[in-house]
């Protein structure tokens, strides 16, 4: 694994939850996804009610999660792009999930789960450390993007 993938995965054990992305018929859509990083792949967990998962299965994806929300003055993303794959996860890989949620969107939840074999890893970082103690810039509504962070 090269240092990128390494840190990588480190971030994404920081948080449970993130956003997968592809496209169906040319419209791209994004879905929240739980996961877990078992065996140097990224395994997911979604509602099968939604049928999100069959639109990824087979496709190149990308998944991605940070920590925007935290409050950290150390604000990271990381993105793993690759294929796509429903799976059955080992007992191992479930526990490691733990429970779901009762309802999605007022159905029953329903897991199912994609393995994704990242293709490319990104890791993007911004540092507000060297500002003033404790600064860090308000969060700004809906809509506000991050493009490329130094």
């Amino acid at each position: 694994m090269s240092p990128d993938e390494i840190r990588a995965i480190e971030l994404l054990r920081r948080v449970p939850y993130g956003r997968l992305a592809t496209s169906v018929r040319a419209m791209p859509f994004v879905a929240p996804a739980r996961h877990v990083v078992a065996g140097g792949r990224v395994l997911l967990r979604m509602h099968a009610g939604l049928a999100h998962h069959e639109a990824c299965d087979g496709s190149v994806v990308a998944y991605g999660a940070d920590n925007f929300g935290s409050g950290s003055e150390r604000v990271w993303s990381v993105q793993f792009s690759g294929t796509a794959r429903v799976v059955e996860p080992t007992a191992e890989e479930l526990a490691a999930f733990g429970p779901g949620p009762e309802l999605v969107d007022g159905e029953p939840f329903v897991p199912v789960h994609l393995r994704i074999a990242p293709r490319f890893v990104t890791v993007h970082a911004l540092d507000y450390a060297g500002g003033a103690a404790g600064t860090r810039p308000a969060a700004r509504p809906a809509g506000r993007h991050l493009h490329h962070a130094a």
